[in-house]
């Protein structure tokens, strides 16, 4: 069998293809790592957490890196998300008896959910110029977090208890939290690899000349509200995302913990990790979540 030849390989398939085996070796170093006791408690704790603010920092840098349209209430499409699925797997517990299928549906719903309300949103105020999106995204997180307290079968201030967890119980601590880590790691890399691909395409492109320049993009021909719609509602979905895994992995759900705040760190962390970079959104989740934990 012939060898492969780098030579004849482009650049883009070699970065493709060590970018899949730094994948790859990340999650088999902190599997054995686990395994072998090398990781404190406390950071087991916060494999999911890691991932789980990655996929949310990723889906928002597409809205205010690529799209160039500032959204401030993201915390609000991840409560969607997160109350969604969190209420469709207690309804079906006892009717669906395999835990990853039941999950599975949440997710789904809880996505469908938040990229539903994303849509709404988006509809009247995409079709504007300038700051409208920041205002009303953060009036919508602010809304939806009342709302949430103010009804009583969300649980209202106490907040909704006894969410089934991703994965059964039963298990020791380190299996239960490997196999926590390994569902939400791949579901972060298929969110980095739906968004990387997005962004190459010709819809992608069409989205930064949008950014770039409105007027000159509606020149050429592209639809703006169209690709401004459906970047958000890709922003919104993934935030959806996010909350589903937040609901299963903490089995309470606080509504307070929805504000304005949280949306800021939402955003920070698109900020800080480079608007534009996947990458370092990803890097960016990363650190905001373990240094606060370290500064205790």
């Amino acid at each position: 069998m012939a060898k492969l030849n780098l030579k004849t390989v482009n650049k883009k398939t070699k970065d493709q293809l060590i970018t899949f085996v730094l994948v790859i070796a990340v999650y088999i170093v902190v599997q054995i790592m686990v395994a072998a006791g090398a990781i404190s408690s406390l950071m087991q704790g916060l494999l999911v957490p890691m991932c789980t603010y990655s996929i949310v920092a990723i889906g928002l840098n597409l809205c205010v890196g690529y799209l160039g349209e500032l959204s401030i209430g993201h915390a609000g499409f991840m409560c969607v998300g997160a109350f969604s699925s969190a209420f469709c797997t207690k309804m079906l517990e006892g009717v669906i008896g395999s835990q990853i299928v039941l999950f599975i549906i949440a997710l789904l719903v809880g996505t469908a959910m938040a990229a539903f309300f994303g849509f709404l949103i988006g509809i009247p105020v995409l079709r504007l110029r300038g700051d409208y999106l920041a205002i009303i995204t953060l009036g919508f997180g602010e809304i939806i977090r009342v709302i949430i307290l103010a009804c009583d079968f969300t649980g209202g201030a106490k907040g909704l208890r006894g969410i089934p967890t991703i994965l059964p119980q039963g298990s020791d601590a380190t299996s239960l939290s490997l196999a926590k880590y390994s569902y939400v790691f791949w579901l972060a890399v298929l969110t980095v690899a739906v968004i990387w691909a997005f962004v190459r395409s010709r819809h992608g492109r069409a989205v930064i000349a949008i950014r770039e320049d409105e007027i000159a993009a509606e020149a050429s021909g592209i639809h703006t509200t169209y690709y401004k719609l459906f970047a958000f509602v890709m922003a919104a979905f993934f935030a959806g995302v996010a909350g589903s895994l937040y609901a299963h992995h903490i089995g309470v759900l606080d509504p307070s913990k929805f504000n304005f705040d949280y949306s800021v760190e939402i955003l920070l962390m698109a900020v800080l990790g480079g608007l534009g970079s996947i990458t370092g959104s990803v890097i960016a989740a990363v650190v905001l979540t373990i240094l606060p934990e370290f500064l205790r």
